[in-house]
Formats: structure tokens, C-alpha cells, sequence
């Protein structure tokens, strides 16, 4: 096959599926913003002339700089969060909004329009619950240093403690579908709702993937919302809450190994001084490191028992996740059906 040919087929595979998405699916868009006002117009333009039938919320959370009437200028519909933070934001437009596909994206201007496509392509031909548009060259241009800097941190951390599913936990451009919307329970408050996206996707093994998409600098005017210190004790706080919740016997037998490394060292001398004399001269020191083993037994006890409860914790979810429909009531196409016809489109397209 011919390179121009091979670009034909390739352009032909592409319109088509951009054809059965738009007509079979319902896309929702949503973009939450907090003083966008520079570029939220261009976000919300850009969005509709990729997906012109797909609809596009903006959720304003208390902006002062005239970014809600910007955004509807624009052609967005335009609703307010007034609880300050964006995990209370995307908490609200997952409840109210409904949809087959979604796509979330900042109002920065940083994500670019013209990618929601293959992030829909690839939650439709892989069958995904979220794709994760991960940042490249974030680490080159965060915005800050400090930034930068924690973006790695963080991720090697949850590596570390929830698996290997995902590599950049922290971008805001994703594609999800309606079951994973619908089951997921949203409790952060701020910035750290990406992270709780993530651990909710590797708790339940839901099909995650995720694909490099760059990452653009933000315009003149328009700048960061994250502190790096404030912002940064936030996420490690809720990654130690989510371990907690989500693998309660590392967490607490992390805590119980501690706690008898403690009663270890001051048990030692203690012990040892008894065998030579027969005597246990420091009363204080031996009662301190058998309270200290207490502790231990206590929370290792705990971490078992809480570890039973988080496993039936996460059946129910699973439950509750297999239990809703793959499309919303609107739309009467299922999504299986969509997959057969695309790809039986495709199918007579390359025999053409």
C-alpha cells in the first residue's frame, strides 16, 4: 500500500468513528474554572468545533473576573459550584450531568481541544472506564520548579503504594464513561480529586489506559491556582487517608511495626540487664516499651480487621459499578451496537 493510500484509509478510519461518535453517543464536556476569563472563551470554541454535538458545561466556582458570562457567550452552559475547590465542582457536575461519554478538562487552555477526539477513540476501541491524557514535557514546564518537582514525587509515591496503572495522577484532561462517573464517590474537596480518580480506578481494577498528549504553556494573564507547599501537604494528606481506607493492613501494620521497633529498643536493655542480675532496674523504661508493644498488637489487630472491611467495601462498589448502564436513558443506541457499526463501516470502507 502506497503512503497516500495508507494516509486515505488512516483519514477515512478517523472520519468514520468521528461520525458514529457524534451521532450515536452523548458527549459531555465539562470544564471547571475559577478565574478563566482570558481563556475560557477559546477552551469552550475550541471544544465545539471538535464535538459539535456534544454538549459543553462550565461549572464557575465563585470567579470575580467575569468568566461564567465569557463562557456563555461562548456557547457553554454555564452553572455555579459555590463550595470552593474543584473536587467539590467535579463532584456536582457528575451528579447532574448526563451523558454516555464524558470528557473533563481545565479552562486554562493548557489541554487542547483537538485531543478529546482520540481520547474518546481510545475509551471506545479499548473499552476503557478513563483515559488519562498524561502531560508531556509537564516536568519541563510546570509552571514552577517546586511544582515539577512534586508532580514526580507523587506519582513514584502512588506507584509505590496503589500500583503501576497510571503515570501522571495529577492531569486534569480525562475521558470517562458513564459507569465510572456514576459509581465514582468523589469525597476530595480540592486538587486532590485527580488522585482520588486514580486509587478509585485501582481499587476496583477498572480497564484504565492512558495516552501522551502535550501539554501547552499557560497565556499571559491567566496563572496558576496550586501552591506547592500548601496544595502539595494537602495530596499527601489524602494519600495517606486513601491508604488508609483502601489498604488498611499496610497502613496500620506500617504503624505496628513502628510502634514495636520502639518497645525493641527500650525492652533491650532492660531484658538484658534482667538476665545478668536477675533484676529489672529501670521499672519506667520496662513499662513504657510494654505499653508501646500493646500499641503494636493494637494496630496490627486493627489493620486486620479494617482490611476485611475495606475488601467488602470494594465488592460493593464493584457491585454498584456493574449494576448501572453503560448509556444513559436519553440516548437509545447502545454503545455495544455502536462499536459493531463502526466497525462494520470500517470493514467496507477498506474493502472499498
Amino acid at each position: 500500500m502506497s503512503d497516500t493510500s495508507a494516509g486515505d484509509h488512516a483519514s477515512a478510519h478517523a472520519g468514520i468513528l468521528a461520525g458514529s461518535i457524534s451521532g450515536d453517543l452523548s458527549i459531555a464536556v465539562l470544564i471547571p474554572c475559577y478565574n478563566e476569563a482570558s481563556t475560557i472563551s477559546d477552551v469552550v470554541n475550541g471544544f465545539r468545533e471538535v464535538l459539535p454535538t456534544a454538549r459543553v458545561y462550565v461549572y464557575d466556582n465563585n470567579s470575580t473576573d467575569g468568566t461564567a458570562l465569557k463562557a456563555m457567550l461562548a456557547g457553554a452552559e454555564v452553572m455555579r459550584e459555590r463550595r470552593q475547590g474543584k473536587g467539590h465542582v467535579v463532584r456536582r457536575m457528575f451528579a447532574d450531568i448526563e451523558a454516555d461519554l464524558y470528557i473533563m478538562a481545565d479552562g486554562d487552555g493548557t489541554y487542547s481541544p483537538k485531543d478529546a477526539e482520540e481520547l474518546i477513540r481510545i475509551l471506545l476501541t479499548e473499552r476503557a472506564d478513563m483515559v488519562v491524557g498524561t502531560r508531556r514535557g509537564v516536568h519541563a514546564d510546570a509552571g514552577r520548579q517546586g511544582h515539577a518537582a512534586g508532580n514526580r514525587l507523587f506519582n513514584i509515591l502512588y506507584r509505590a503504594i496503589f500500583g503501576r496503572d497510571f503515570t501522571d495522577i495529577f492531569s486534569g484532561y480525562r475521558a470517562f464513561s458513564r459507569r465510572f462517573v456514576k459509581s465514582f464517590p468523589a469525597v476530595s474537596g480540592g486538587f486532590e480529586i485527580e488522585t482520588e480518580m486514580s486509587v478509585h480506578a485501582s481499587r476496583l481494577k477498572l480497564p484504565v489506559t492512558e495516552i501522551e498528549l502535550d501539554y501547552g504553556r499557560r497565556p499571559e494573564g491567566s496563572h496558576s491556582k496550586l501552591s506547592t507547599y500548601r496544595d502539595g501537604g494537602k495530596i499527601l494528606w489524602m494519600f495517606a487517608m486513601l491508604m488508609k481506607e483502601t489498604r488498611p493492613f499496610a497502613f496500620f501494620g506500617a504503624i505496628s511495626s513502628v510502634f514495636m521497633a520502639m518497645s525493641l529498643i527500650f525492652m533491650t536493655p532492660v531484658l538484658i540487664s534482667y538476665f545478668e542480675t536477675g533484676l529489672v532496674e529501670r521499672m519506667p523504661t520496662w513499662v513504657f516499651s510494654l505499653v508501646l508493644m500493646v500499641l503494636s498488637s493494637l494496630m496490627f489487630t486493627a489493620g486486620l480487621i479494617l482490611d476485611s472491611v475495606s475488601r467488602a467495601r470494594a465488592e460493593q462498589l464493584r457491585i454498584h459499578y456493574m449494576s448501572l448502564p453503560l448509556q444513559s436513558r436519553t440516548n437509545s443506541t447502545p454503545i455495544n451496537e455502536t462499536f459493531v457499526e463502526t466497525s462494520a463501516q470500517r470493514g467496507g470502507k477498506s474493502a472499498a
